[in-house]
């Protein structure tokens, strides 16, 4: 049974990768291009905004795999400045001050910086091309 759990970890690393991309990539897609359609849209260059348009571009690349490192690694620290700047004033325990999801996706994020894409990646592909070509 154990045997079978762990031949499943690499590919459960990468679906939590991309459904935690995912969520967050629609946040973005609802504050830079309104879909789907909000109560509130953030005004062009609010900090808002600039959040919405790292979480659309870094988000799809943790999406995809491509430089997931890198990527997670940004969005680690936005969803930690989003938790400090957006949620802790508000009070000390997160399912009171609304910042659950900002605290989750920093560390799902900061996983990912560690753990890398897994096998279901650009940068596995890129990864498995340079060693077929050496």
């Amino acid at each position: 049974m154990l045997s079978s759990i762990h031949s499943l970890q690499p590919h459960l690393l990468s679906l939590l990768r991309i459904v935690s991309s995912l969520v967050l990539f629609s946040y973005g897609t609802q504050k830079i291009l309104h879909f789907p359609a909000a109560a509130s849209v953030p005004p062009a260059g609010s900090l808002s905004w600039i959040a919405g348009l790292l979480e659309l571009t870094f988000g799809f690349l943790v999406l995809v795999g491509f430089q997931t490192r890198i990527a997670a690694f940004v969005l680690s620290g936005l969803m930690a400045f989003a938790y400090f700047i957006g949620h802790a004033s508000k009070g000390i325990y997160p399912a009171q001050n609304g910042g659950v999801a900002a605290i989750l996706f920093c560390f799902v994020f900061l996983y990912l910086v560690a753990a890398g894409a897994g096998p279901l990646s650009v940068d596995n592909l890129l990864r498995r091309g340079r060693t077929a070509a050496a």
